[in-house]
């Protein structure tokens, strides 16, 4: 059926007439490769000769299925599909291209070619800063609709470092308007990009969250993995809702003034979950940078970036079924995974037994790195994972290993075959490590309501400053070498110490953990020297290093 111009539309401009051989046309657009966005330079070629469209430059299926939706969205929205010989290379040839994010650059290179798009001009000269001057990415529809694109907040980052305007639609633009001087010009179709490069109508820039702004989301975002909520500390679990386990809150408090990884060990309903999903709502909150470095990361999974979650901290909670790829990243052209995602957030495994031991021990170089690198055969991707570990298991297979109830029936056998599924390795990288014991009835039914989220809140974030201000960076980060100059012992603290070192046997990773909660114990009592006491509540908070 022959298309219909819209009359409420703007007309478009008159064709150029079709040159007598050939015509070229550059644009540029971004791949995607871990959190890297390599440039991509869409070059169009129209040549005369039998009507052919080649599609070059290493495409995978979707992107050479563009092709056909090209086609559609230029006849669609009243332009000509030009009959000649068209070739499209997507540059750099070695790079990997993938998804339809092409389609747009494509469908403009095509236009432009063939003179149907044109830069404007201004007192008789041509206008500077024209189809050079931006970056496009989005898939077409057939109508000539443009539908939103994985990874829009990631490739801005990088296109804003080139000072290139970045075309996107509608729906990935406000997104992309989080990185701070990035200019992003939301578009709805085809034909209104190609209006606003001939200078007819202007696409008007797209404003996103200020990033003053998303104060009652910066505590933290309570969700499992993939799912999406309202942010700020109303939508999150409250502290004072569990009843009785002071020395559990207190490990909690430490782990989020500290950033350390955490163990809990306790029978089943003992509120080993219940504490694991309070930890985001006593959390500090997001730097501007951790906040854009994270969204940027959420951005490049199938879901996208929910816009409720700007400076909320990801809770990801993976079930144990969840496999190696699942966790650290995968694929033939590598996504990240569940610990990329839980970037500058948590990632709790819950039931950490259940897991593939296989599986588990891929977290012990990210836990020590805070990166991981996925390779394959012709691929190499590496993401960061600068995550806060917090994990819940039982004691032994039936779960109630010194249980008031005495219902165990496990064998010594039993119990260490159960606790070797998780190997000493991985153990040994976790900062703190308690029992969860079961709640007296008096402390379930008459204990009064502890202190809630907000209160311990801004004790955390106190003693977070204090270590920023210090080392710049929070205690669970230090470097070995930076123990003696930011973790200074009193005498009789450094007694303790070596005492434990002789008693239980530690390893030197142990022993640095231990400085490391000795120090965020000390700042929380915002003591200015660690001592003996500090240190043996660390102690304590081994639990396994103990012969637990």
């Amino acid at each position: 059926m022959e298309h219909l111009p819209d009359p409420g539309r703007p007309a478009l401009p008159s064709p150029l007439p079709h040159p007598a051989s050939t015509s070229v046309a550059v644009v540029y657009s971004r791949a995607l490769l871990g959190m890297d966005a390599p440039p991509v330079g869409v070059e169009v070629h129209l040549a005369n000769g039998l009507p052919s469209f080649a599609l070059v430059g290493l495409p995978e299926a979707e992107v050479r299925e563009a092709r056909e939706r090209v086609r559609a969205a230029i006849v669609n929205c009243g332009f000509e599909f030009p009959a000649r010989r068209i070739t499209v290379n997507l540059a750099p040839a070695e790079l990997p291209k993938e998804s339809g994010r092409f389609d747009l650059p494509i469908a403009l290179g095509i236009l432009v070619a063939s003179g149907q798009v044109r830069r404007p001009r201004r007192d008789g000269a041509a206008a500077p800063g024209w189809l050079d001057a931006h970056e496009f990415a989005g898939e077409l529809a057939l109508t000539g609709e443009l539908r939103p694109v994985r990874g829009a907040l990631a490739m801005t980052w990088f296109a804003a470092r080139e000072g290139r305007a970045f075309v996107l639609p509608r729906a990935s633009a406000r997104e992309a308007a989080l990185v701070e001087g990035a200019r992003v010009l939301p578009a709805p179709d085809l034909r209104a990009v190609a209006l606003h490069l001939m200078g007819v109508a202007p696409l008007e820039p797209a404003t996103g969250p200020a990033h003053g702004e998303g104060d009652a989301g910066r505590t933290g975002h309570h969700a499992t993995a993939g799912a999406a909520g309202p942010a700020g500390p109303a939508a999150l679990p409250d502290l004072s809702d569990v009843a009785g386990q002071p020395q559990a809150r207190r490990a909690l408090e430490l782990a989020a003034a500290g950033g350390h990884s955490l163990l809990l060990v306790g029978p089943p309903g003992t509120g080993k979950t219940m504490l694991a999903s309070r930890l985001p709502g006593i959390l500090p909150p997001m730097s501007d940078a951790e906040a854009l470095e994270s969204a940027a990361m959420q951005s490049l999974a199938d879901g996208g970036f929910d816009l409720r979650r700007w400076r909320c901290r990801p809770f990801r909670a993976p079930h144990h079924t969840a496999s190696a790829a699942a966790l650290v990243g995968g694929g033939s052209l590598p996504r990240p995974g569940e610990i990329s995602l839980a970037l500058h957030g948590v990632l709790f495994l819950d039931e950490l037994t259940e897991f593939d031991r296989r599986v588990l021990e891929v977290l012990r170089e990210p836990l020590e790195s805070g990166r991981i690198t996925v390779s394959r055969a012709a691929r190499r991707a590496e993401f960061p994972a600068r995550f806060q570990f917090v994990a819940a298991m039982n004691p032994c297979p039936c779960g109630y290993l010194g249980h008031p109830s005495g219902r165990c029936q496990c064998s010594q056998e039993q119990v260490g075959r159960y606790r070797r599924r998780v190997s000493g390795p991985l153990v040994d990288r976790i900062d703190l490590a308690l029992d969860v014991p079961p709640v007296r009835e008096r402390d379930l039914v008459e204990a009064p309501r502890g202190e809630t989220s907000a209160v311990v809140r801004e004790r955390v974030a106190a003693a977070r400053a204090r270590q920023l201000a210090r080392q710049g960076r929070p205690n669970a980060l230090l470097e070995p070498g930076e123990l003696e100059a930011h973790c200074e012992l009193d005498a009789p603290g450094l007694g303790l110490i070596r005492r434990a070192l002789d008693r239980f046997s530690l390893s030197a990773r142990a022993y640095q953990r231990i400085r490391k909660v000795a120090r965020t114990i000390a700042d929380l009592d915002q003591a200015p020297v660690i001592a003996a006491a500090h240190v043996a509540e660390a102690i304590q908070l081994r639990r396994f290093d103990r012969g637990g």
